[in-house]
């Protein structure tokens, strides 16, 4: 087993090769995961790991490589467990499965860094406060890789973590640390203890950030009013509020983009 105190970094093999291989194994693995965790209640470590070499590039966002056919780590890949493991088991089970599978994959370091750059839903505070301590807790072995994030360019794990989450961390801890890893600190502290109205501030926050640089808004003076946007804050169903409760920009972009749209129909 992998953890943070291993002098070599290991992943789960199956995501090292083609897509077309990688999809294949993914689907296998999942499978075989859902079958050893209904028989004994826990998820073994991947049938096969390969060591990652330092300064080796993952590949962590669709369209970030060109060249599908070339073996290499694509990492984003893994999601196609989560439909694996969904079709293994019956469905009022599925949610303590993936809630299961998701502790499991939180202690090792690939499965912090999968749920730190494609977080599933819900990406709740409480949630996103647990996946962003996870890549914290390996941090000092993820460092020495490169990422793959937009097509062009190869990330540190600091200049990733800034892509993703410095608004968020802007949100939750304005005028935080310079570092991101200290900022992410900061963040995950608050996170982890916030409450309903904490969590409303911080999307408040975040929201003005966003509306600024989404130039395909239509109505953008509407957005950025803190009346308008507290009352359908306050108005969404309880699960919906705990998906945007992180201020994880993709999730709150998404739900700027359906008020946007209800607002040009009325």
């Amino acid at each position: 087993m992998t953890t943070e105190h291993s002098p070599v970094l290991e992943f789960p093999a199956m995501l090292y090769g083609t897509t077309a291989a990688i999809l294949r194994k993914v689907r296998a693995e999942g499978h075989w995961w859902a079958r050893e965790y209904l028989k004994t209640g826990v998820f073994p470590q991947p049938r096969q790991m390969r060591q990652v070499p330092p300064g080796e590039v993952l590949v962590v966002r669709p369209g970030a490589e060109f060249g599908l056919n070339h073996p290499r780590w694509w990492m984003h890949m893994f999601v196609g467990v989560f439909t694996s493991l969904d079709e293994c088991v019956q469905k009022e089970e599925r949610q303590r499965t993936e809630d299961a599978f998701e502790s499991f994959c939180l202690s090792t370091p690939w499965g912090a860094l999968y749920h730190a750059v494609s977080p599933p839903p819900l990406r709740s505070a409480e949630r996103m406060a647990n996946r962003l301590a996870a890549v914290l807790r390996f941090w000092d072995v993820l460092q020495g890789l490169r990422y793959a994030f937009w097509f062009g360019r190869k990330y540190t794990l600091e200049e990733l973590m800034e892509d993703i989450y410095r608004k968020t961390l802007e949100a939750w801890c304005p005028g935080g640390p310079a570092s991101v890893r200290e900022h992410m600190a900061l963040t995950v502290e608050r996170m982890s203890h916030a409450t309903r109205d904490d969590c409303l501030e911080a999307v408040l926050r975040v929201i003005p950030v966003l509306v600024k640089v989404d130039t395909d808004l239509k109505h953008r003076e509407v957005l950025s009013d803190p009346g308008f946007l507290r009352d359908r804050l306050c108005a969404l169903p309880l699960e919906d509020f705990e998906d945007l409760s992180s201020a994880y920009k993709y999730t709150v972009a998404v739900q700027l983009a359906a008020w946007d749209r209800e607002l040009g129909r009325h």
